[in-house]
């Protein structure tokens, strides 16, 4: 491992020619060390806290097997229409003094468009002008057009996972395909956005699986890749999902850097069920996270993660 770490630091990447099996059989704490080391050679010791408002919540046509937004399913989730603009930039404001650098905007739904979308537009340009804040957005499948108005607004990055593999998406979700969002994610970038995109491991994928989505995603030059570990929510399909072990979820961690060596490998929703916030899959790769609450489920403390961050030799966040 030490040598294929090597060699990417080097300037080789992997790619479907390669025998990945490798990665899947090497010894796993030789794995999460070469992965570190390619994060600390390439990417530095940065790291970028995210926070995440859901800003418009519930009664999604969707039905993607893992959301307790879906009107599909019966769950506790809260339902409410977008929210005021107000709202908006005060807490992006408030996660941005407690030590966040960027904040999205997350919507239930296919897509944000009318008057919704230009309130949307209306807080990111304030969000723009007074403060220093990274901004994204989530809304779904959106026009080449809406995704320069985003940009245009202030926006820099395009939130839209893939969630699982080509091959598993039709087990996970049947309202829309898996094409339907790599030309999504390709709109996004025709407009001049970064693209943050991944998945959620633990919904029944195999090793392939996962494979072939971290491969996916380097051949879409993926800039942010969120990890989310499926916390199964009462009421979805996959509600009694079996938890995916601390070293599945370190070796997931490292096989993302190894194939996407230069990309934010964030942590997002389930790493907080593991001692000390996940600070394992900050020494296996990862240099990102999403913090405070998620969408449905909780999350982690601002200041914990901060404090998270430094304990393990990152620095201060780029502000991008």
């Amino acid at each position: 491992m030490r040598q294929l770490a090597e060699e990417i630091i080097q300037g080789r990447r992997l790619n479907r020619q390669d025998d990945l099996t490798v990665l899947l059989q090497a010894d796993l704490e030789q794995l999460c060390a070469g992965a570190d080391w390619i994060r600390r050679t390439l990417c530095g010791s940065d790291y970028e806290l995210c926070t995440i408002i859901n800003a418009r919540s519930g009664r999604c046509g969707e039905d993607c097997k893992f959301c307790a937004q879906s009107c599909r399913h019966r769950t506790p989730a809260q339902e409410y229409p977008f929210l005021e603009v107000d709202e908006i930039v005060q807490k992006g404001k408030q996660d941005e003094a407690a030590g966040v650098q960027r904040y999205s905007l997350v919507t239930a739904g296919r897509a944000v468009d009318g008057p919704e979308l230009d309130r949307a537009l209306d807080a990111f340009r304030i969000l723009k002008e007074e403060t220093g804040l990274g901004l994204c957005a989530s809304f779904g499948f959106q026009t080449v057009e809406d995704f320069r108005r985003l940009k245009q607004a202030g926006v820099t990055r395009c939130h839209a996972n893939l969630e699982t593999s080509r091959r598993n998406f039709p087990n996970i979700c049947t309202t829309h395909s898996y094409q339907d969002k790599i030309d999504n994610i390709r709109r996004a970038r025709q407009a001049g956005l970064q693209i943050c995109s991944g998945g959620i491991l633990g919904m029944g994928e195999s090793w392939e699986d996962r494979l072939e989505m971290a491969l996916d995603l380097a051949e879409l030059e993926a800039d942010s890749i969120p990890l989310n570990l499926l916390t199964p929510i009462p009421g979805t399909p996959l509600e009694d999902a079996p938890p995916l072990s601390e070293a599945d979820a370190r070796r997931s961690v490292a096989i993302f850097r190894y194939i996407n060596p230069t990309a934010w490998i964030r942590m997002a929703a389930g790493r907080g069920r593991f001692p000390e916030a996940g600070a394992v899959f900050f020494r296996s790769g990862a240099n990102s996270a999403i913090t405070g609450d998620m969408l449905t489920t909780a999350g982690t403390q601002i200041a914990q993660d901060v404090a998270l961050m430094k304990q393990g030799g990152f620095f201060n966040g780029n502000k991008t």
